[in-house]
């Protein structure tokens, strides 16, 4: 029987925590203590998540970074696990009871499920939804058959707590500590494990202010990660490694593919608007059938599911204009010693005060 330990770093979180804490509430197997960890919040977070009847710990000063905040929190888990869950991210009901047998092989370091959308009210939202729906199931099933995810998604992730403990806590040297986490434990020949089943809702960017801030979180993390990492992934993870260059192969391709349909104009004198239609046709030909397989798997409206389509173009261009930029800073300029490259993150909803997160840098 595994005991369990819910860890919530929270910084003027007290509009989302509600729905945070009650979904843990709601949890058919009950985790044997929540520890929200209330980080120098100058809202009501504090009294919120004591009004649920939790583990309110606050530091003596802003600790700067969420896993600094979990790595607060770490000293008081005795259990064998610890599940990490972000201040806005509600779990399904059957969250923990659906990821504990992960662990009942004991390779299994540590394990998460599927993310989702909570909300899909904007362009930016929609777009992301499209995004989660393909990844978590074409992606990452490919990946877990092959024993080899890439990330188990920071805002539901459950951990051995000795592995945890033994690596000294959550990592602190890159922005983005989940990808650090998985690759290291997976170099270090233990198991990470996608479990298809166990449900996550997050809260993710309503504008483009918090999208382009959290986008340039994840592209430069992930570029820290690929300095940090990628010598030893090649020699210890082969195949997780041959994810991570075919992630950075498709961002330097995807500026050629994007204008595929010009160069089909310009060179083959092709109408821009059949290049386009051919452009357009195999995109849907490699989106579509994801889309409706995980439609299918959710029990989600398919109409919905590929009227959200046309949204993911707009987070797409988002997505490259970054990830360019993590790798001019991130693998570039920072060993050149040119940057010192991201070591701070805002986060930048814009319905909480702006928060700057210091790292250690990476």
């Amino acid at each position: 029987m595994h005991t369990i330990t819910v860890i919530v770093p929270a910084h003027n979180e007290e509009e989302g925590l509600p729905a945070t804490l009650e979904s843990l509430a709601r949890q058919t197997v009950r985790p044997d203590r929540v520890l929200v960890v209330d980080d120098a919040s100058t809202d009501r977070t504090g009294e919120v998540a004591s009004s649920h009847g939790v583990t309110v710990l606050r530091p003596p000063h802003n600790l700067g970074s969420k896993a600094k905040a979990q790595n607060y929190a770490l000293p008081r888990c005795s259990t064998d696990l610890v599940l990490a869950v972000d201040a806005d991210t509600v779990l399904a009901p059957d969250y923990i009871e659906t990821v504990l047998p992960a662990f009942d092989d004991p390779e299994v370091s540590v394990a998460a499920g599927t993310v989702r959308t909570r909300h899909t009210r904007t362009l930016w939202e929609r777009g992301r939804s499209t995004e989660y729906l393909f990844g978590f199931h074409w992606h990452r099933p490919i990946q877990a058959r092959a024993n080899s995810p890439m990330v188990c998604s920071g805002c539901c992730s459950v951990f051995r707590r000795d592995d945890l403990m033994a690596f000294g806590g959550f990592p602190e040297r890159t922005i983005v500590e989940d990808m650090d986490y998985t690759w290291s434990q997976q170099i270090a020949g233990r198991r990470a494990v996608y479990v298809s089943d166990a449900v996550a809702l997050a809260a993710d960017p309503e504008d483009l202010t918090y999208l382009r801030k959290q986008v340039w979180r994840w592209m430069a993390g992930f570029c820290q990660n690929v300095r940090l990492h990628l010598g030893r992934l090649v020699v210890r993870k082969p195949l997780l490694a041959v994810w991570v260059l075919l992630a950075l192969l498709e961002i330097l391709t995807a500026p050629l593919w994007w204008a595929t349909p010009f160069v089909l104009a310009a060179t083959v004198h092709e109408p821009l608007a059949l290049a386009f239609a051919w452009w357009a046709g195999a995109e849907l030909l490699l989106t579509i059938p994801p889309l409706l397989y995980a439609a299918h798997r959710r029990k989600l409206p398919v109409l919905g599911v590929l009227a959200n389509i046309p949204c993911v173009y707009a987070t797409k261009a988002v997505n490259l204009v970054y990830a360019w930029k993590a790798l001019i800073v991130e693998l570039l300029l920072v060993p050149l010693r040119l940057s010192r490259g991201l070591t701070v993150y805002e986060k930048g909803r814009a319905d909480t005060v702006p928060t700057r997160t210091a790292l250690a840098g990476g």
